[in-house]
């Protein structure tokens, strides 16, 4: 399951949030890097943050969520990334439903030494699972709920085996989930879907999507200060 940006603005307007736990959540997200990321020792409530302040987003896209694995390791190219030696679930590979959005949208703007990565995954603001039961093999989406209207007569259907690359065409690029959706500003997403993860390395994208950090942490910056949760930017000095 995934969630849209507004939702975290949703989130950011519970007064419980900071001591929300398990009770009445959603599911927990996969055992995975991220997901695996022990609750730490409660912290103080942060210092006041003067309103209007600029911050450096630096330390979040630096920050670990894995041995060796930054933030910026995971949205840099953006692709679904699987390592066959560790656990899998998200960052690692991807479940149905993991709640993939919640945790992205976690370790880019909360300090993981102080906050776990799922803490946005555990708010109560989704059902417990999906409506419709995923199917056990291929291709492993549930069903659509309703009565959903037959494909017009006449077309024809891909074989995901065996069809070549040639066969389909890209409308969105979703490997690591909320980049294109909330890190590439308006102006530069249908050049961003239209790119390829050659690109993402080369930098193409890296100062978009600083920018759009940036203007998106110090847009929230007061609402997490209101919930005493301690963000991984840092105020800009000058």
């Amino acid at each position: 399951m995934t969630r849209a940006l507004p939702l975290l603005a949703l989130a950011l307007t519970l007064p419980a949030l900071s001591a929300c736990g398990s009770d009445g959540a959603s599911a927990a997200p996969r055992p995975g890097p991220i997901g695996a990321t022990p609750t730490p020792t409660p912290s103080p409530t942060p210092s006041p943050t003067a309103s209007g302040t600029s911050f450096d987003v630096t330390p979040c896209l630096n920050q670990q969520v894995a041995p060796g694995v930054s933030v910026a390791n995971l949205v840099i190219p953006d692709t679904v990334k699987l390592d066959v030696t560790k656990p899998n679930g998200f960052p690692n590979g991807r479940g149905l439903n993991d709640p993939v959005v919640d945790i992205t949208l976690a370790v880019l703007f909360l300090d993981l030494k102080k906050h776990p990565a799922n803490l946005l995954a555990s708010l109560p603001l989704d059902p417990p699972g999906n409506e419709v039961q995923t199917l056990p093999d291929f291709p492993y989406l549930a069903p659509a709920n309703g009565s959903p209207p037959m494909p017009p007569a006449g077309g024809t259907n891909f074989n995901f085996r065996t069809d070549p690359d040639s066969s389909y065409v890209r409308v969105d690029r979703m490997g690591m989930p909320a980049v294109a959706t909330a890190l590439i500003s308006s102006s530069m997403k249908n050049p961003y879907n239209d790119a390829n993860p050659v690109d993402d390395v080369n930098g193409k994208f890296v100062v978009d999507i600083g920018t759009t950090l940036t203007g998106l942490t110090n847009a929230l910056a007061d609402d997490f200060q209101r919930l005493s949760l301690n963000m991984c930017a840092t105020p800009k000095t000058s």
